[in-house]
């Protein structure tokens, strides 16, 4: 049976602009969820977002392919940028060539979609950017980085809302199980943080008006956030032969879906997809030491997950857990690789990162979030949870590389 590494990192996210600055706002439960900067508007629809404010795209690309990028593909391409970087692979390695390219979207190309519909009925233009449509087609992100690195192998993407990064992942995963391919980067992008889409979601009611509090008594709704993390996936051997760093070791995944309500998470949905991730990896509940959990910062949704999670798990050997999106936001389609990244980096570095602004704890979910600040213990195996609008889940196992 084949294995699959982790050997690379990359992130362009709300706490930093690489792998490193992320991973250190989030371990320190540093929240990057501040006051809302929106063009074209003095009455946003909500007053906070998690965003990269401090990218500058133009450091990054010429002004010829800006033309071609939006916001959310200039993410997927940095960070990918960084992951191969990081996973020690020169430009034209041809094992890097034929790598597949596989990347969650949840919304697309919606900073292209808002303003050429503001050109349209705010300014009453007769035209758009030429590019608009291959800008804000969801696969934009995959078919970037394959042209910005030259990499030729099965390239498309996954839309499955808030999994859709996790999917991605999964499905690298078990591209490189079956033996499609040896080395394959996967994640997510999101960049939909417009006046249009915030509008959109404000109508759900869940939009938190001052913070994100996951599993906290006082928690009030969810907030947006936007970035890409990329992984380089690999399989073992032959990361080994060439002496690549091996942050860890992703041993299984499973998704499923729920076939009930558009909107409203499912406990037995949510407790399948991670049993059937854990049976995957041939491990049993007594061997997870930490979930990253989805962890939204709704009321139901924190409630249903921590409900699956004890019914999993017995009462004396309840896994810690914690969610990222009190420091990163709820970035959709990226959020999964957002937490596939944080959790590949707790098992390397032995420490589990608190739940942010978690400031009262739930009683009533049941569990060690975390709450203090970070903990530094031993961590044998993980999983990281998508729960997905839709009633998609994704769940990846992960395992400690020693």
């Amino acid at each position: 049976m084949r294995r699959i590494a982790v050997t690379g990192l990359g992130a362009v996210s709300p706490a930093g602009l690489t792998m490193a600055a992320t991973w250190q706002r989030v371990a320190a439960g540093e929240t990057a969820i501040g006051p809302l900067v929106l063009p074209r508007t003095d009455n946003p629809p909500c007053p906070i977002a998690a965003q990269v404010l401090d990218f500058d795209a133009n450091a990054h690309f010429t002004a010829k392919q800006l033309g071609a990028l939006d916001r959310i593909a200039q993410f997927a391409v940095v960070a990918a940028r960084e992951a191969v970087a990081d996973a020690g692979f020169e430009r034209g390695d041809p094992a890097l060539t034929q790598a597949d390219v596989i990347i969650g979207v949840g919304v697309g190309g919606m900073n292209t979609v808002d303003d050429s519909f503001y050109r349209i009925y705010a300014e009453q233009a007769r035209g758009v950017h030429p590019l608009t449509v291959p800008k804000l087609m969801a696969n934009a992100s995959a078919s970037q980085i394959s042209m910005d690195l030259g990499l030729r192998g099965n390239t498309f993407a996954v839309a499955s809302a808030c999994a859709s990064g996790t999917h991605a992942l999964g499905l690298a995963f078990r591209s490189i199980l079956h033996g499609d391919c040896d080395v394959a980067l996967a994640g997510g992008a999101e960049a939909c943080i417009t006046h249009g889409t915030l509008v959109a979601w404000n109508a759900l009611r869940i939009l938190s008006r001052d913070t994100c509090r996951p599993f906290s008594r006082n928690r009030s709704g969810l907030v947006l956030g936007e970035g890409s993390a990329i992984l380089v996936l690999e399989e073992w051997e032959r990361a080994v032969a060439r002496g690549a760093r091996i942050y860890a070791e992703i041993v299984g995944f499973a998704g499923n879906a729920d076939a009930g309500d558009l909107t409203s998470p499912d406990q037995h949905g949510a407790e399948m997809a991670m049993r059937r991730a854990m049976a995957s990896a041939g491990i049993a509940p007594e061997d997870i030491d930490y979930i990253n959990a989805h962890g939204t910062g709704t009321l139901m949704n924190d409630a249903i997950e921590s409900r699956a999670i004890r019914a999993i798990f017995p009462g004396e050997r309840l896994p810690l857990v914690s969610s990222t999106k009190g420091v990163l936001g709820h970035s959709l389609g990226a959020a999964g690789a957002f937490e596939a990244l944080v959790t590949t980096l707790a098992l390397h570095h032995q420490v589990v990162p608190p739940t942010a602004n978690c400031t009262e704890p739930d009683e009533e979910c049941g569990l060690d979030v975390v709450p203090e600040g970070p903990r530094q213990v031993a961590v044998r195996h993980a999983l990281s949870n998508s729960f997905a609008f839709g009633g998609l889940n994704a769940v990846l196992a992960f395992r400690r590389h020693a």
